[in-house]
């Protein structure tokens, strides 16, 4: 009976060590989300680098004197990298008649942006953004006097064509609503078959009085980089202090060797073999 009731012990208590145990597959789960973490917290720090360059860039194009915009051989090679935010020059003579009115939301309130073709003495256009109207102001009547019939010459911010629409809401050109400045599809609605395929945010100084009201180009490029990348180490410092504590702390452990004589007083509580006297403690 002795005999068969110690057998059940040390198998119930070898179960419990195995079940206590970390087993493998956790393990290697840890340690690839361990890896996930560094390798998220490394890719935020590169973002952070690239955006802090892309803001310097783009501070430098906005205050730099204006030039002349690329020249109409060159059209297909302007991008968003090398060329948007430009401070860019043109001169021509606005055509009131095919302007399009984009919805916006600025600091002025709602209202509209006003994208007008410029034509250029080459023959080209150039869709200038030339400010924002409020609702009140939408038709060209009520802002007459501010329309220049006469040559003008426009500076401002070069900017990337807007596709297909806004957040959620997609260009109807054949109702005539605008929810981005969408160049082709423009150009194409108000037959320009010479147009940039950019367009040119005025400054304040370019607006005649009772024009739309220019330079309200928003430059702003969120920046939240580091903040992400500390959250990713912090997460995984905190996963590697699970993984030491749930399976390198028995490698820090001391044991305590205690010998027993053969008629101790504990023996009968403790001895259950043969070798029973060592005895091997965790402490």
């Amino acid at each position: 009976m002795s005999k068969t009731r110690t057998a059940a012990s040390e198998t119930e208590g070898a179960r419990d060590d195995t079940a206590r145990s970390p087993s493998l597959w956790l393990a290697v789960l840890s340690l690839t989300a361990f890896a996930a973490l560094i390798a998220l917290g490394v890719w935020q720090v590169e973002r952070r680098a690239w955006k802090l360059a892309l803001i310097d860039r783009v501070e430098q194009r906005v205050h730099a004197p204006a030039q002349p915009i690329p020249s109409p051989g060159v059209w297909s090679a302007v991008t968003a990298a090398n060329d948007e935010y430009r401070h860019v020059s043109l001169t021509g003579r606005f055509l009131h008649d095919r302007e399009t009115l984009v919805q916006a939301v600025t600091e002025e309130g709602p209202g509209y942006w006003v994208l007008t073709p410029l034509q250029r003495g080459d023959g080209t256009q150039v869709l200038v953004n030339r400010g924002f109207v409020p609702s009140e102001r939408r038709d060209a009547s009520a802002r007459r006097d501010g329309n220049p019939d006469g040559p003008v010459e426009i500076t401002g911010l070069l900017r990337m064509s807007e596709p297909k629409g806004g957040f959620l809401r997609n260009n109807v050109p054949q109702h005539n609503r605008w929810y981005s400045r969408d160049v082709a599809a423009i150009a194409a609605a108000r037959g320009l078959h010479e147009a940039a395929p950019f367009f040119v945010d005025a400054d304040a100084g370019s607006q005649s009085g009772g024009g739309p009201i220019g330079g309200l180009t928003v430059v702003r490029f969120p920046n939240n980089h580091l903040i992400y990348a500390l959250t990713w180490f912090a997460l995984a410092l905190m996963l590697a202090g699970w993984l030491f504590v749930t399976f390198g702390g028995g490698l820090f452990r001391r044991q305590r060797i205690v010998h027993e004589p053969a008629g101790g007083p504990d023996a009968s509580a403790r001895r259950t073999g043969s070798d029973a006297g060592t005895i091997v403690e965790q402490t």
